[in-house]
């Protein structure tokens, strides 16, 4: 009688905390497009029938709040992220996806994305997702329902065509930041078939429409956004170079310069800070955790250490990528759009 009594009160928790959870992407659904953000009934349905608690183990509130969710962080520092509910729904419309139809995804967001296209594809459907990280794909792979028509490819490279990819391609998504969209994906392109991808560098990108016409490529700018790149290597952190240390400093005192914020005293302190930097050999190595003080950029640094301490939070400012949230719950819902797509 005791065992029956806990399964029953377990099977209402479940059912408790199934039902929280619908709540949460109902009024997550209900707030993008209060913000204005294009998106189907299929989407919409899809994002009820998939429950990102499935696809990362990290606090879930943030992507409720409209924020990235990171699912993968590895022992080196790389980090992967599911994109901002916003950015996903908007990625998915302009894919333009419809029942039946293959779908590649060159990099995985965790298997939440290939899920949900998925749904919408339908059981006859196929979602490819193509990845350079094993670690990544190891990961998807046991995330992902046996069932379903979604398949793992691990691929050498971004720039390396991945074995047993479609010989032609209809719609392909590119989730993470790219320079230019690799030949063999363009070559493969069918004709009015497309790919939507972040083309730029590490710190802005334009969404791009990329559609075969003919021998061309047509492109259609979707707007600006923030990408980490596909792999997860290029995610690792790394340490600025006495260069990019100077720059920071430079862009830093210009600023409160501008806004007549800082004492001229300072000011020449730091244009010395900035001299002795550039001075500092161009293939310094990165300091590593056995230099200590004795690397001169860091000996440098320790030394200047009062100093960069009343510009620091400055520089974090300038650095901080304001991310859009047009779907948390403290957006102004009466703004009516939102001006950056940032995942």
């Amino acid at each position: 009688m005791a065992d029956e009594i806990r399964n029953k009160y377990a099977t209402l928790q479940i059912r408790s905390y199934n039902i929280e959870l619908m709540a949460d992407i109902e009024n997550l659904i209900m707030r993008l497009r209060s913000a204005g953000i294009d998106f189907t009934e299929e989407i919409a349905e899809a994002m009820l029938k998939t429950p990102i608690e499935v696809f990362s183990d990290h606090d879930h509130r943030a992507f409720y709040h409209d924020r990235p969710l990171v699912f993968l962080e590895t022992d080196d520092g790389g980090i992967k992220t599911i994109s901002a509910p916003h950015m996903i729904v908007t990625l998915l419309h302009h894919l333009e996806i419809r029942e039946n139809q293959e779908i590649v995804l060159l990099g995985a967001k965790g298997g939440y994305l290939a899920t949900l296209i998925a749904h919408i594809v339908g059981p006859k459907g196929k979602v490819v997702i193509v990845d350079p990280s094993i670690e990544v794909i190891e990961y998807v792979n046991s995330r992902l329902d046996e069932s379903s028509c979604i398949s793992c490819t691990h691929m050498e490279s971004v720039e390396t065509k991945p074995k047993g990819l479609p010989g032609v391609m209809h719609r392909v998504l590119v989730t993470g930041q790219i320079e230019d969209l690799p030949e063999w994906l363009s070559e493969n392109l069918v004709e009015g078939g497309f790919a939507i991808a972040p083309i730029g560098n590490r710190e802005c990108q334009d969404l791009m429409k990329l559609e075969r016409q003919g021998h061309e490529i047509m492109e259609t700018a979707l707007g600006q956004v923030i990408f980490g790149p596909v792999d997860i290597k290029k995610s690792i952190p790394e340490t600025p170079s006495p260069e990019e240390f100077a720059s920071m400093i430079e862009d830093a005192v210009q600023a409160l310069d501008d806004l007549e914020m800082i004492e001229i005293e300072n000011k020449h302190q730091f244009d010395d800070l900035i001299a002795e930097l550039r001075s500092l050999p161009d293939d310094l190595h990165p300091p590593g955790p056995d230099d200590g003080e004795e690397h001169p950029m860091v000996n440098l640094l320790m030394e200047k250490g009062g100093l960069l301490m009343s510009l620091w939070p400055f520089i974090q400012l300038m650095s901080d990528n304001r991310l859009a949230q047009p779907g948390s719950p403290d957006a102004d819902l009466m703004r009516g759009g939102h001006e950056d797509m940032i995942p």
